[in-house]
């Protein structure tokens, strides 16, 4: 069996390693024009369960490298008021979760894959087998073909026309604050990572990242190993024709001066905006030898931080129904489709949940968690 995988992102990779460990013919195709291309962007949380997807499909001396090259995270998770109050912390959970570099990751699961750069894929034949038709005029034959080209594929708009996601109305503006420049930042904003919950309708989450880097054999750096604490804050309505930053600290006036200070300092080139989109609800569809992972058929917003490891959860488990035999496709999506569009769901109920909400009700949100924290049974309960 041939298979194609058109995006050479986290999802996409992994299950290109997972296919060629069990023995699969599988080629990859990227639009990026070298393994080089990608280098920006924030660290990602790889959970216990995308951790174990990475150990499944990768070779033995890829998963060191992720483990040498990943910070961990073991100080919990904390609810912090606008003034920087506590009002729940959370202790560190028994497994071990890891706080990765998305350019150092990407590097190491490049690292071992001949992947086509420069592939950009403009579109399929589908006549029992699958032709593939590229940007430059080329083409590439397969037999199943797997989508993994992020939140804009063109897979998924030639395969499922009627999917695709939709802006939820909400708008978060993020930046970093390096942290070999500054040494007032509270400590409480460093040893775990944080969500402001303030009684207005909007959020604030903030993270320290230790910075590891990584080289690669002829010395080029792939990630900027400045340590930094990474801050987002996210609301309906924001208006940014002043700036982002002016915007976050307008909205934050009356809150802590630490907070404030966070934002302000942060270097400008740092700070980006997103609109926040999430898929859209569909009914299932009839397996064919197209099928798609990842963003490219669920994507979520970013409040649950589990949209990278949903995408290696997709690689582990097509990559061993095709490693089984039989009916691959279908086992996969029906799968595939129950879990997944559940964490769509529970991410876009996350994301109105962080920069939503009355008042009255994000008070009383304030209120249980008090209470969870003074009783341990309820704490351990909810969480």
């Amino acid at each position: 069996m041939r298979i194609a995988v058109v995006g050479g992102g986290i999802g996409g990779l992994c299950l290109a390693h997972g296919l060629r460990k069990a023995g699969v013919d599988v080629a990859v195709y990227e639009r990026d024009l070298s393994r080089t291309d990608r280098l920006q962007g924030y660290r990602v949380h790889i959970n216990p369960d995308g951790a174990a997807a990475l150990r499944e499909c990768l070779p033995a001396a890829n998963w060191r490298r992720f483990e040498e090259s990943a910070g961990t995270s073991e100080n919990g998770f904390g609810f912090l008021t606008e003034q920087l109050r506590p009002l729940l912390v959370l202790d560190p959970d028994e497994e071990k979760h890891y706080s990765a570099s998305r350019i150092t990751l990407r590097q190491v699961l490049l690292d071992g894959l001949d992947v086509r750069f420069g592939k950009r894929f403009e579109r399929y034949e589908q006549n029992g087998d699958i032709t593939l038709h590229f940007e430059d005029g080329t083409t590439a034959g397969c037999d199943v073909l797997v989508g993994a080209d992020g939140i804009r594929s063109r897979v998924r708009a030639q395969y499922l026309p009627h999917a695709g996601t939709e802006d939820v109305g909400i708008t978060a503006v993020a930046g970093k604050l390096f942290l070999d420049e500054h040494d007032w930042i509270p400590e409480s904003l460093l040893i775990r990572a944080n969500s402001i919950i303030p009684t207005s309708s909007c959020g604030m989450f903030l993270v320290a990242h230790d910075g590891l880097g990584h080289t690669d054999d002829d010395g080029v750096l792939f990630d900027n190993v400045r340590p930094y604490l990474m801050w987002a804050y996210a609301a309906k309505n924001l208006d940014l024709s002043d700036g982002l930053q002016s915007e976050v600290l307008r909205r934050i006036a009356t809150w802590s001066p630490d907070l404030r200070r966070v934002v302000g300092e942060s270097h400008p080139e740092t700070v980006s905006q997103w609109h926040i989109r999430s898929s859209k609800p569909i009914e299932r569809w009839r397996p064919t030898n197209v099928t798609l992972l990842g963003d490219a058929v669920h994507a979520m917003t970013p409040m649950r931080g589990i949209g990278a490891n949903i995408a290696l959860k997709d690689a582990q488990l097509l990559s061993r129904y095709i490693s089984e035999g039989g009916d691959v496709i279908a086992r996969y999506e029906a799968e595939m489709y129950e879990y997944g569009f559940a964490a769509v769901r529970d991410s876009l109920r996350a994301a109105r949940q962080f920069a939503e909400g009355s008042p009255v009700a994000r008070t009383l949100f304030r209120t249980v968690l008090r209470t969870a924290a003074a009783v341990p049974a309820l704490k351990r309960a909810m969480f």
